[in-house]
């Protein structure tokens, strides 16, 4: 048992779009499916399904600290709720209890595709059955279910306006961050370097230039959510 707490990357190595991996990302897109099929029915149920996510945010954030902890790895390099998931993650569970419009607009867009594109290419280093694996598909699915929760059960609607006030949100808090990184030494956000395992970033340039990719690809990314989603909601 303690194999699948431990920090013994070689025995439970993560392979992308491995068959656990693939499950995973069908599990996502299958719970997306049906909260818009049962969408009725969830309504009558909000408070259950609402707390219920707040739950799974903050179990996946406490589980992920608590697992640093026991191993005695927790750094502040590492640690910090400032990756893009992490933030994504703190602004869900406060736009669940307080319903409020503006941070659903900035959750909805930023949280939506970051916590989506990281379920696709994920930086993970523990596979199938760590407890890292679990943990980061359950805390990214439960961000990705609760902006769509707000959507089709509170009925939540976004905005030309909220695409352009989201990516200004990103890029204040992309600001914060790098300031951040520079006087820690940290790489939150991807900021001070591209992630160790393969990802998109790498299709985008070198450093410091696929930044730049980044705030096309991230601007394109909210605008086809927007597009897409108005004309299922409207």
């Amino acid at each position: 048992m303690e194999g699948i707490f431990s920090f013994n990357q070689a025995d439970y190595p993560f392979q992308l779009f491995s068959l656990t991996h693939i499950c995973m990302v069908l599990i996502t897109v299958g719970l997306i499916a049906c909260m818009y099929i049962f969408r009725k029915f969830l309504k009558g149920n909000k408070r259950t399904i609402k707390y219920s996510l707040v739950i799974l945010l903050m179990v996946g954030e406490a589980t992920f600290h608590l697992w640093y902890l026991i191993n005695d790895r927790w750094n502040i390099l590492f640690n910090l709720p400032f990756q893009l998931c992490s933030i994504s993650l703190y602004l869900c569970t406060i736009m669940l209890l307080t319903r409020n419009y503006k941070i659903f607009e900035i959750s909805f867009f930023v949280s939506m595709t970051g916590a989506f594109i990281a379920i696709l290419t994920p930086e993970l280093f523990f596979g199938f059955p760590h407890m890292r694996f679990f943990q980061f598909f359950l805390a990214h699915i439960a961000i990705v279910l609760s902006c769509f929760y707000m959507v089709w059960i509170e009925e939540f609607k976004p905005t030309f306006g909220s695409v352009i006030r989201s990516f200004t949100a990103l890029n204040i808090m992309a600001g914060v961050v790098f300031i951040i990184n520079k006087i820690i030494g940290s790489n939150y956000m991807f900021l001070a370097g591209k992630p160790s395992n393969t990802s998109p970033i790498d299709f985008l340039g070198p450093y410091p230039w696929y930044i730049l990719s980044l705030e096309v690809v991230a601007f394109t990314l909210f605008m086809a959510l927007y597009i897409g989603l108005f004309k299922i909601i409207k």
